[in-house]
């Protein structure tokens, strides 16, 4: 799964370390979910959405389909972020 999380950390100013202790996971863990090599639950999804104040699905983009393409463009717009990966 792609996601967001590396620009707003980015953005934010913090480390992977530094979001791993907001949200009680590891560095390693925060770099396996930036480079899509684990998909966290839910809750974590939660708890990452909190530390950047986005919603869910501005931090992460599912699978694109033809269905979702228009739900991606406005998603973009919705979000305000400037680089989505792959969009």
């Amino acid at each position: 799964m792609k996601n967001n999380i590396r620009i707003l950390r980015e953005q934010m100013g913090i480390t992977q370390e530094e979001l791993g202790n907001r949200i009680g996971v590891s560095r390693q863990a925060i770099h396996a979910i930036e480079a899509g090599k684990f998909e966290p639950s839910i809750w974590m999804a939660y708890d990452i959405a909190q530390v950047f104040g986005q919603p869910i699905e501005c931090i992460f983009l599912f699978e694109e389909s033809k269905r979702k393409s228009r739900a991606d463009l406005s998603r973009r717009d919705y979000c305000g972020i400037k680089a989505i990966a792959n969009i």
